[in-house]
């Protein structure tokens, strides 16, 4: 049996709060702009380290979502990929698309009530 298919979260659908004084340089934030506001997400690099980040490069992030002690969020990285050059409108329809189709396929299997 195949595992659960991930879940994509874009940056300015995940909260969080800033980096806090004293954190380890593990956690990393990352930010972009989204309808007018900018978003930031902290990465937790340990698993992808060494880890040298380019200001203005776009990168994606696999891993998961864990609470911090802050009430924040982090992003746990297992792999972190430079994607410069994609084209993000593009990929964003990919990914809502995708997310209608794991929906209606959902409630297809679920049975009413």
């Amino acid at each position: 049996m195949l595992p659960a298919a991930a879940v994509v979260y874009f940056p300015w659908e995940i909260n969080t709060g800033s980096l806090r004084e004293g954190e380890s340089s593990l956690k990393r934030p990352l930010s972009t702009q989204y309808a007018s506001a900018q978003h930031k997400v902290v990465v937790h690099t340990l698993f992808v380290e060494p880890f040298d980040a380019i200001i203005g490069a776009q990168y994606m992030v696999l891993g998961e979502i864990e609470n911090s002690e802050g009430g924040g969020v982090v992003v746990r990285a297992r792999v972190l990929n430079c994607v410069d050059g994609v084209n993000l409108v593009l990929f964003q329809k990919a990914v809502n698309q995708q997310r209608s189709f794991f929906q209606e396929r959902e409630s297809k299997v679920t049975p009413p009530n």
